[in-house]
């Protein structure tokens, strides 16, 4: 079917991959970017619980002129939904997200808590 009748969708099938998401993880914190081109930053929200990490966002179909009609449009318009579950719960407070050129950029601190912590062993 032409993707032009089919919206963003959450989840895993369909169109569910959108955005296309990469994290890394370190001892410390995660990375997530996420590719959003032509979105503007405040037509996105990002949520973060214990250690799931959701963005939900929007993009309105670009409006035609009078006597207009697409052509080709693969740029899918409607609402999106992903959840991410990270390895470890996460900072709220100390999360950041930054948004250029079509790239999200999320920055996930490790809760104190959280991280592993040393134990030394003593003789005797």
């Amino acid at each position: 079917m032409n993707r032009l009748f089919e919206p963003f969708s959450g989840g895993q099938g369909g169109s569910g991959n959108f955005p296309a998401v990469n994290i890394w993880t370190g001892a410390d914190d995660a990375l997530l970017t996420a590719e959003l081109p032509g979105l503007n930053p405040d037509q996105l929200e990002i949520t973060v619980k214990d250690n799931t990490v959701t963005i939900r966002g929007s993009r309105e179909t670009e409006p035609l002129a009078e006597g207009e009609s697409y052509l080709r449009q693969e740029r899918g318009t409607g609402t999106f939904v992903r959840s991410f579950a990270l390895p470890f719960q996460v900072d709220k407070t100390k999360v950041t997200a930054q948004y250029q050129k079509g790239i999200l950029q999320l920055t996930l601190p490790r809760a104190e808590a959280d991280k592993p912590k040393k134990i030394s062993v003593k003789a005797g």
